[in-house]
């Protein structure tokens, strides 16, 4: 695919570095770099970093090891450079200020010298006549003495765009054709009145000198799309934009109470996602669904896929909601894709300080590497994989006394006793003798096989729930096993 003037596909991802990424925009990023790649583009990874009040250095770091986390490269942008250098806003001040002069010069721009109350008073006056509460268009035509005067007031402007008076109709990649009439666009500002360009200017003006072909961004952001337009025009009038990009607006993320999923919220942070052992394919795979599909019938897919089908036309206009249990659900799958040396590396992490519970000293190799295939068949999130293997590191299992009081039931103890004898004398290489010494314990008391293993399960691992138990007795060892039931029936009889 080409943009509409034949170019080759150029798209930008440009986030602001302020407070941690979420995952609206990370679902973003990838609609973005899924279609660079799909359609063998150029992605261009900018840093919108104007607002000094809200940015930070650190939340720019974070940005670059967040995309690096989730796999994602960039054909342009920091760390590597490119031909339109430098991809940092801060860095680019000259160059805004320069178009900025260019479009008063023009005509396409003027000095607005309102303040804020006299805007507010008219905006309230708009309001209770009915008519559109935006810019009244004050100070488009002042003459040379109305200037002189606000000058000598001590007045200091903004500068606005002047909107032609046109309606405005353009394609949405995502929802189609949209129109939107003068009245309902007034002029808006692009430069402070300190001098500092806004974002309603250097967005646009990147775009152009950047020559991107196609603008993917949410949905919040449509009603600034017609002002853009008005400006990309105007900048290539110029000769400083070579096009006007074709767009389109991708649907929102919603949350809890099926309201806009905000970064505020604790469930929007890439962080947490991380922290918890989402893999970047599990995260990304689950996002990719909020607003397209690779079939009807196929949620688990790779990235590979997803850039070899991804088309943006086919993605939904609809709201799509945030749904953290399919969520984990996907990344589980993902868990389970991974061959087996690469689940053993990639828990590594939950498995040492300050995750692990156990001294470092007592964690093992090789029952770690025995129990691993085990685990990976039950995990939806790396970080559970301290929980379930606890109990071979720790030098005796640490309660849960709800399980504890769960499992424990009257006739426990004489149940275990005869476990404990059965185990004594099973097959220790050969889990499914353990299982039958414990299915025998549970048939001398009248019980089947999972009502006599909880009681066991519990004195041995702490828990109800965790990996398969006699897989898990096997990599333990008889004699920390039957240790450990003897200690179970030390706490029962007291």
């Amino acid at each position: 695919m080409a943009s509409a003037s034949g170019s080759p596909v150029r798209v930008r991802f440009c986030p602001s570095p302020t407070g941690n990424p979420h995952v609206g925009l990370v679902r973003t990023a990838l609609f973005n770099w899924a279609f660079a790649r799909h359609h063998q583009g150029t992605l261009v990874f900018r840093i919108e970093d104007t607002d000094a009040a809200r940015d930070s250095e650190e939340s720019y770091e974070q940005l670059l090891d967040s995309m690096r986390w989730l796999g994602f490269d960039w054909d342009e942008g920091p760390e590597i450079g490119g031909p339109h250098a430098p991809y940092r806003q801060s860095q680019r001040m000259d160059l805004y200020k320069d178009v900025a002069a260019k479009l008063l010069d023009a005509g396409h721009a003027y000095h607005c010298y309102c303040s804020q109350e006299e805007l507010d008073t008219r905006r309230e006056a708009a309001r209770a006549a009915g008519k559109p509460s935006g810019y009244d268009g004050h100070c488009r035509d002042l003459s040379a003495e109305q200037v002189e005067q606000y000058q000598a007031e001590g007045r200091e402007p903004i500068v606005r765009f002047r909107m032609p008076d046109e309606t405005i109709t353009f394609t949405d990649l995502v929802r189609g054709e949209l129109t939107f009439t003068p009245e309902n666009v007034p002029d808006y500002g692009i430069v402070r009145a300190n001098g500092a360009p806004l974002y309603t200017l250097v967005n646009p003006v990147d775009d152009a000198l950047m020559e991107i072909t196609h603008v993917l961004r949410g949905e919040d952001l449509l009603s600034s799309t017609p002002r853009q337009i008005a400006l990309y025009k105007a900048l290539t009038e110029l000769g400083i934009a070579q096009r006007v990009p074709q767009f389109g607006h991708l649907p929102y993320v919603m949350g809890e109470g099926n309201k806009k999923l905000s970064k505020r919220d604790p469930q929007s942070s890439l962080n947490l996602y991380r922290e918890r052992g989402f893999l970047p394919e599990g995260l990304l795979n689950y996002l990719s669904l909020l607003g397209w599909s690779l079939s009807a019938d196929q949620d688990i897919f790779t990235m590979d896929q997803m850039v070899a089908a991804f088309d943006i036309a086919d993605v939904n206009p609809n709201p799509a909601r945030f749904d953290l249990k399919k969520c984990e659900a996907i990344n589980g799958d993902h868990i389970r894709l991974l061959d087996a040396k690469d689940f053993t590396e990639r828990c590594r992490p939950w498995l040492k300080a300050p995750f692990a519970p156990w001294a470092p000293e007592d964690f093992d190799e090789t029952k770690w590497q025995a129990i691993a295939p085990h685990a990976q068949t039950r995990l939806k999130v790396l970080s559970e994989i301290t929980d379930n293997v606890d109990f071979l590191f720790l030098p005796e299992p640490v309660f849960d006394e709800a399980s504890w009081t769960k499992a424990m039931k009257e006739g426990s103890d004489a149940l275990l006793r005869t476990a404990r004898e059965q185990l004594d004398a099973a097959d220790w290489a050969n889990p499914e003798s353990l299982k039958g010494a414990v299915l025998a314990a549970g048939e001398a008391h009248g019980l089947k096989l999972g009502k006599a293993q909880a009681p066991v399960r519990v004195a041995v691992t702490g828990r109800t729930v965790g990996l398969p138990l006699f897989e898990s007795l096997e990599i333990l060892g008889k004699e920390k096993t039957l240790a450990r039931i003897d200690a179970a029936l030390a706490k029962l009889a007291a």
